[in-house]
């Protein structure tokens, strides 16, 4: 969910990944995120049909609640995506050094 401080930075919630997660595991930690997002949108769209009127303050925390799951699968998924680069690059033996 997203925070707006005194200075009126939106701050978003952050999703620490665990340093001992396999690439594996991130992937399915994103799916699982995604697939919660997706679950939200439904039932927030759901409601929204059913009902004759719609409390906007509900409904923008609960927007902001998709978007913050959504950015931490994303997020997950990046870093998934990183460690697969890094182990690739390890294997192969075509690390960068410093020049």
């Amino acid at each position: 969910m997203s925070i707006v401080n005194e200075s009126g930075t939106v701050r978003r919630a952050r999703y620490y990944i665990d340093p001992d997660a396999s690439a594996h595991e991130l992937l399915n930690n994103a799916a699982e995120l995604l697939q919660y997002a997706g679950g939200l949108t439904e039932l927030l769209a759901e409601f929204v049909h059913e009902s004759d009127t719609v409390d906007c303050r509900r409904m923008a925390l609960s927007l902001d609640a998709v978007a913050a799951l959504t950015q931490m699968g994303a997020h997950c998924a990046a870093e998934a995506h990183a460690r697969l680069a890094w182990e690739k690059g390890e294997m192969s033996g075509n690390a960068v050094g410093p020049h």
